[in-house]
């Protein structure tokens, strides 16, 4: 409750990923240009051949699952529930008829569950692409694949990018960073796994009050009875938890919004920091301390950090050519400053997850290694042995030593070695820029523990994972400050008797320290107090300015081009964001430039976000939407939000937690830079009479308010056909007897008041009926009803409960069309009538009154037939010309 797939890849279209890539990939032009790289580097070859230990035999089976395409995977999502549905669905409609087919003489193999996830929820395919094309039963597959893609039921993920978040170990309530999150796939992971066991858990704590309240929630069910409201207390069982979903690269982070807005969490914000920077976040002080300032410290933070990214050669083939050493080294201290900012804002027990999809150890062990040595040592972090937790997961554990290769591709044993080197020469200049925490001089720290998943284990990419528990707070140690000889280029040691020294950088200090305790207010929260500096994103004596080599530019560029080629090849590959079809009062605008007399003109480039305003409970149009649906006391009224700069609704109404509510109203604009947060629930809609109230319900935020609205707002359903007629038929009838083609809902939505409703699709205890309950915002007008659901997940909701493919039919657009018809024949009919009449005594005739009808509906009022194109891909009537918020 509260929390679903739902929408289409953020307006990607309907293919998400399944057809529009695949389609690229298999243009003869692109499979050309694919095919014609060389999977061949001899320095890459070099490094690990040197470094990774393996017998010749292993080698070989390393290199040779590299140069192999990496294997289709998908993720059911949503809550477990639902996710389980659409995966038997899977199973029992679609794997018989492909299990039947022989291709070259033999059976082709099935889809495959990830041995080591969760309840099966995640699949593996490597039938051939010319397979797929050829045979029908793979095309009535696909278009499954397609249809729950575009809605948000399954996900495209690389298999091992879904280990972070398992290790994670996220459970409801707690609070979640995810620091480098663009394109989401993990973030809407550990979004599910705050969700988790909600729907039930609000369900009986609205069971306690159903009487009072008075609403008919239907028999108990066993899940229900077992639903544990300890798990997640707080909030009448609604999910308490919270995610930041952070990213440095503004416009990805758009993407990430797109991602994450299908699964209808109130339980999210994304913001747009560089990592090694992220701000403290504010709380609203203790009421016994209100002079303290306090700072929000998270439960789990996952540091999937930017990376050279040779680990997804399997499917970024152009590696094979990029693939430099300077890539790594450049990325090196980037890294160790991202995992120790994580390590500074995490709570004392608390548990950080780092990785990448490198296989380097400049990139991951060491940089663990530097990490935990400046956060104060094994006594204050601990490496967590995770060697039991997925057990069927192959793996290998991390390295304790290793060689660091040069931007020459010289490789050194030890940063002593260098030192040796350039203490016999010194006019040597170091090929890139090395530095000593590169190097293996950890011995102390069990590395062993870390993760290490190579393609030829499994038949997966190349990944690396480590977990990190803090156990003390501490003081981060500064980065060394390295000396330079005036006029020289070359590295000079901070020790005169040494020729090599650290590169330069800038410190990271510690902007968030002491502990303590967490208000009542938000249990989910661990403050701290706060640090004497002002906290503010440009404080020069917190992060300062970063000085960056050209070396570290070009490796930055080059992962943040692979992890954009993520965005593309693991998750949402496709068409472009359609951002006209999801343009909001929250999209950002650009600030005005000053007028060309004289003054300064201000700079234009930069985006400002809208600011997030709350509405007291007492607001009139609250108090209006609360009378309309009878909602139950027990809903929390203060966390309805705007995104305007009037802070008055005029188009949408949000809805965000407890939680999110706090950091909104304490850090929006103040240096959080917040993206996006906050669930749409309410649109505003024309209507024909002031009695009906012109907020409908979003679709989006239906899950969240369904269980507390009153039954004069419910309809309920059972009977499966007469959901599939409102799926196909948009705007049926209802005036003039229409409402007799609506099934047992027919009489209800007849004498029902007209505005929007909750229909509640539920099971009936028969083998035909419903498995599962379905909650969907249905708006009724003078002449007509319709389900307020976009056309793609009409289609999919067709395709999955009936296995339907009948087109849609609006016969909103029929019925505009006779009436506009109508209303030229009667202009034209008083038209011919007025020429035929005489003036009577010089006197004009007056002229016929009429009667504002709003957005194209007729003289009755009836105002949901005007529809969204095509174009948009929603069926959902447009209120105030509002075309991109519906």
């Amino acid at each position: 409750m509260g929390f679903r797939g739902k929408k289409g890849r953020g307006g990607r279209g309907g293919g998400g990923g399944w057809g529009k890539r695949q389609t690229n990939r298999d243009d003869p032009g692109n499979q050309q240009r694919y095919s014609s790289i060389t999977k061949q580097n001899e320095k890459m070859e070099n490094n690990y051949n040197t470094i990774l230990g393996f017998s010749e035999e292993e080698k070989a089976e390393f290199w040779d699952a590299l140069k192999r395409d990496l294997p289709s995977s998908f993720r059911f999502c949503g809550s477990k529930g639902h996710a389980l549905a659409v995966r038997d669905l899977l199973e029992t409609r679609y794997f018989p008829n492909i299990q039947k087919i022989e291709y070259e003489g033999k059976k082709v193999e099935l889809p495959q569950p990830v041995p080591w996830y969760p309840d099966n929820l995640a699949w593996s395919m490597t039938t051939p692409k010319n397979v797929v094309r050829k045979f029908p039963p793979f095309s009535a597959f696909q278009k499954y694949l397609v249809s729950e893609t575009s809605v948000g039921h399954i996900t495209r993920q690389e298999v091992v990018s879904m280990i972070p978040p398992l290790l994670l170990d996220v459970r409801p309530g707690m609070t979640v960073l995810d620091l480098c999150a663009a394109p989401g796939s993990k973030s809407s992971q550990l979004l599910e796994m705050l969700h988790v066991g909600e729907e039930l858990r609000v369900k009986k704590a609205l069971r306690g009050h159903a009487a009072e309240d008075g609403l008919d929630l239907g028999p108990e069910t066993k899940e229900e009875a077992e639903a544990d409201l300890s798990i997640d207390a707080g909030d009448n069982g609604r999910a308490t938890g919270l995610l930041i979903a952070n990213d440095a690269d503004y416009k990805r982070c758009h993407l990430l919004t797109h991602q994450l807005k299908r699964l209808s969490s109130a339980n999210l914000l994304i913001t747009n920091h560089d990592a090694t920077q992220f701000p403290a976040v504010k709380l609203p002080p203790n009421p016994a301390e209100p002079k303290k300032t306090i700072y929000l410290k998270y439960d789990r933070i996952l540091a999937d950090v930017p990376c050279s990214g040779d680990g997804t050669l399997r499917k970024n083939a152009s590696l094979w050519n990029n693939w430099v050493p300077g890539s790594a080294l450049g990325l090196h201290l980037t890294q160790v400053r991202i995992l120790v900012r994580s390590l500074q804002m995490l709570k004392v027990g608390g548990r950080v997850v780092y990785s990448t999809c490198s296989m380097n150890p400049i990139e991951n062990e060491s940089v663990v290694g530097a990490a935990i040595e400046r956060c104060g040592g094994l006594e204050k972090i601990d490496l967590v042995d995770c060697s039991d937790q997925l057990p069927e997961l192959k793996r290998r554990p991390g390295m304790k030593d290793w060689k660091v290769m040069d931007k020459a591709g010289q490789f050194w044993n030890s940063w002593s070695e260098l030192e040796e080197k350039v203490k016999a020469d010194p006019e040597y200049v170091i090929p890139g820029k090395l530095s000593e925490t590169m190097f293996p001089k950890y011995a102390d720290i069990p590395l062993e523990r870390c993760m290490r998943v190579y393609a030829h284990l499994q038949d997966t990419g190349g990944f690396f994972i480590t977990v990190l528990e803090k156990k003390a707070e501490f003081k981060a140690k500064p980065e060394s400050e390295p000396k330079r000889e005036p006029g020289s280029g070359k590295i000079q040691s901070s020790k005169p008797e040494d020729g090599v020294e650290a590169p330069v950088e800038t410190p990271i200090e510690t902007p968030i320290e002491t502990p303590t305790e967490t208000p009542a207010e938000t249990p989910a929260a661990a403050p701290v107090e706060a640090p004497a500096a002002d906290l503010t994103e440009d404080n020069s004596q917190i992060t300062g300015k970063r000085q960056r080599s050209e070396a570290d530019d070009e490796a930055s560029s080059e992962a943040k081009k692979l992890k954009v080629d993520d965005a593309k090849t693991e998750d949402t590959p496709a068409p472009a964001i359609d951002e006209s079809a999801e343009a909001s009062e929250a999209t950002p605008t650009e600030k005005p430039a000053a007028p060309a007399n004289g003054e300064v003109r201000k700079d234009t480039s930069i985006k400002y976000e809208a600011p997030y305003v709350y509405l007291a409970p007492d607001h009139p149009i609250i108090q209006e939407i609360k009378q309309a649906y009878k909602l139950s006391d027990r809903f929390p009224l203060d966390r309805f939000l705007v995104r305007n700069e009037s802070g008055e609704p005029a188009k949408a109404i949000y809805y965000s937690t407890g939680l999110g509510k706090d950091i909104l109203s304490m850090n929006d604009g103040r240096g959080l830079k917040v993206i996006n947060g906050g669930v749409k629930m309410f649109m505003k809609q024309d209507v024909p009479s002031p009695d009906v109230c012109r907020w409908r319900i979003q679709s989006e935020g239906i899950p969240i308010i369904q269980g507390y609205v009153g039954e004069s707002r419910i309809v309920r359903l059972t009977k499966r056909e007469t959901l599939r007629t409102l799926l196909i038929q948009m705007f049926p009838k209802i005036a003039d007897g229409g409402w007799e083609n609506l099934g047992e809902i027919g009489e209800r939505v007849r004498d029902m008041g007209m505005g929007c409703s909750v229909l509640r699709i539920e099971p009936d205890g028969t083998e035909e009926g419903f498995k599962e309950t379905i909650v969907l915002p249905l708006w009724k007008s003078v002449h007509s009803l319709n389900l307020m659901l976009p056309k793609e997940e009409r289609s999919a909701m067709l395709l999955r409960l009936f296995n339907d493919t009948t087109p849609l039919v609006n016969n909103g657009l029929q019925m505009q069309k006779e009436r506009e018809e109508k209303r030229k024949e009667e202009a034209a009919a008083a038209a011919e009538s007025a020429a035929a009449t005489p003036e009577a005594n010089g006197e004009e005739t007056p002229a016929a009154e009429t009667e504002a009808v709003p957005n194209g509906g007729d003289a009755s009022g009836e105002t949901p037939d005007v529809v969204m194109g095509d174009a948009g891909g929603a069926a959902e009537p447009i209120a105030n010309g509002d075309a991109a918020e519906a």
